[in-house]
């Protein structure tokens, strides 16, 4: 009985930590949306602002005794940083070089790279129903992208290197909470003053930094503080991904991250009055068949692992 309940309580903290990322990952896209067309904020500078404020509120949390930090070498740390400036820098470059659908369609393709590097990488085994359940999710993405796509190959290199780092990225968010035995807080109060330096390194080479347009450029009071707000949001964004990733994989994050498109794609037309097409409404019903099968899937798996090793002497 115990051991239900606290399977119970394991659960819900997930769904807990999935719901929290799901409502602050809505709102930052919509948010920066907001910023980007009424403000004109460089993209990559936002991000950087965002990296930056996630220090500080990570600093704030552990001068409070929220969490204690855990003495880390910045080497263990430097491919993890590196990796994140990477998928940031490639995942911007290739929605500037491709049509909004053919950045959709690549990044659908992040959940299967995931798992060919678990599966190659990391000796990480896969049953083949949850396989299977990649099918419907990126037949699902396809039907939302499809009147959009536009090949080009300057756009599809740049894709794909966005789609590779991504996914080694997520990778090792959960490789090196388990490796380096540190939580979401802890290893992000060293990973983000790293990955801030990088980006600040970056930002010169793609975006303005002094004058119009610039991030020391001459915004209105009303666009810093919504640019803080956006950084404030981005501080939780970034702490929960870590989170769940820590306490589930990062294909489970992966699938969530499909759950959210649908979602932020129903919001834009619920919102915005953003065009919903039947494909597109296909396209969500297709993914989110999918994401719910590969749920019930690994419940499943899980708690037959669980069985297992409860019976054993």
């Amino acid at each position: 009985m115990a051991s239900l309940v606290d399977r119970m309580r394991g659960h819900g903290r997930i769904a807990a930590g999935l719901l929290f990322n799901l409502l602050v990952s809505i709102c930052i896209v919509f948010l920066n949306k907001w910023i980007y067309v009424h403000h004109g904020f460089p993209n990559m500078s936002l991000t950087l602002v965002h990296f930056v404020v996630t220090w500080l509120g990570l600093y704030i949390c552990q001068k409070l005794d929220i969490f204690a930090p855990k003495s880390l070498p910045p080497s263990k740390l430097l491919l993890l940083a590196l990796s994140f400036c990477g998928f940031v820098v490639f995942t911007n470059l290739s929605l500037q070089n491709n049509t909004i659908g053919t950045y959709q369609l690549a990044k659908a393709m992040t959940t299967p790279v995931i798992i060919a590097i678990q599966t190659f990488c990391y000796q990480k085994t896969f049953s083949t129903r949850i396989q299977l359940t990649l099918i419907p999710i990126t037949l699902g993405v396809i039907l939302n992208s499809y009147y959009d796509v536009k090949f080009n190959f300057l756009g599809m290199v740049f894709a794909a290197l966005g789609v590779l780092v991504t996914s080694l990225y997520q990778v090792w968010v959960g490789a090196k909470q388990h490796e380096l035995q540190v939580n979401s807080m802890q290893l992000l109060y060293y990973q983000a003053p790293m990955s801030s330096a990088m980006l600040l390194v970056a930002v010169p080479f793609f975006e303005p930094v002094f004058g119009e347009g610039g991030i020391f450029g001459p915004w209105s009071v009303s666009a810093l503080l919504m640019v803080l707000l956006s950084g404030v949001i981005a501080f939780m964004v970034n702490l929960s991904i870590y989170w769940i990733i820590g306490n589930t994989s990062p294909v489970t994050y992966n699938m969530f991250g499909h759950f959210k498109f649908c979602i932020t794609l129903f919001g834009g037309y619920v919102l915005f009055k953003d065009p919903l097409s039947i494909n597109q409404a296909l396209g969500i019903l297709c993914t989110l068949f999918g994401i719910l099968a590969y749920t019930h899937f690994k419940l499943s798996e899980q708690e037959g692992s669980k069985s297992k090793l409860a019976q054993r002497p």
